[in-house]
């Protein structure tokens, strides 16, 4: 082997040697940008985007349980109907609430189609509305509406969560408001919507367990309790003024 050949081997194996014990840069890990929404089939059904970052809502929900619920459970509720209104257009052109409240005006060939996946976008984009990172706590009227109908604010948490534990199988716990403001703990199987029954939901909890499995596995009750620190107060009090102003939709 010639001299230059082997000054060249040297010089590489001291690069690589100061390279391995050269200290490594520690780069920290930014938040997650808020997403945007997912594509979905084209239609006039659309993906309503997070607000906040997937993983905002850490410890409690993980951002992979977001990013799968959003861009995929969701997202697919939003393609089967855009694929439902290709042949039903009518579907696209009416309000949510009056669809969801009327489904017996429904053909039978499309009607279980509309009740899930209708249901479930409407479920949902509460859902998202109705979470953020450091929610604040209940005032107002809305308190006052908690003290009044469900005995305050730590046995109306209880209670709440008890429903959601006895809810068998996939379902939603939430809590309905009237137009007077009355609220009442309700639960419902699938993706049905207290629309569905002429009301409806302040607040919602998803009890699915696509929204948990993947931190709590099948302890639905440890879910229940975190997801208090999720609660967007603000936006719960948005909604029940608008309950009582006539005009809260989904």
């Amino acid at each position: 082997m010639s001299a230059i050949s082997r000054r060249h081997l040297v010089t590489m194996a001291a690069g690589i040697a100061a390279a391995a014990i050269a200290p490594r840069a520690v780069f920290a890990q930014a938040p997650a940008a808020a997403p945007a929404a997912a594509p979905t089939a084209a239609g006039p059904f659309v993906l309503p985007p997070l607000t906040y970052a997937f993983n905002a809502l850490e410890p409690h929900i993980d951002a992979k349980t977001m990013e799968i619920h959003h861009d995929r459970h969701h997202a697919a509720y939003v393609a089967n109907l855009n694929n439902v209104a290709k042949t039903n257009p009518q579907l696209g052109s009416s309000k949510i609430t009056d669809v969801l409240g009327n489904l017996n005006a429904l053909n039978d060939d499309i009607k279980f189609a509309v009740r899930n996946n209708l249901g479930g976008h409407a479920n949902h984009t509460m859902f998202w509305e109705i979470m953020a990172p450091n929610g604040g706590k209940p005032e107002g009227e809305v308190l006052a509406a908690i003290d009044k109908d469900l005995g305050g604010l730590e046995k109306f948490q209880n209670d709440f969560n008890a429903a959601g534990g006895r809810q068998f199988g996939s379902g939603w716990v939430f809590v309905t408001v009237t137009k007077e403001g009355k609220l009442a703990i309700e639960t419902r199987p699938n993706q049905d919507n207290p629309i569905m029954d002429g009301k409806r939901a302040l607040m919602g909890n998803d009890v699915w367990e696509h929204a948990y499995y993947l931190n709590y596995q099948n302890r639905r009750a440890d879910y229940l309790k975190a997801w208090w620190n999720t609660v967007n107060w603000t936006k719960i009090a948005e909604r029940y003024a608008a309950a009582k102003a006539g005009t809260l939709g989904v």
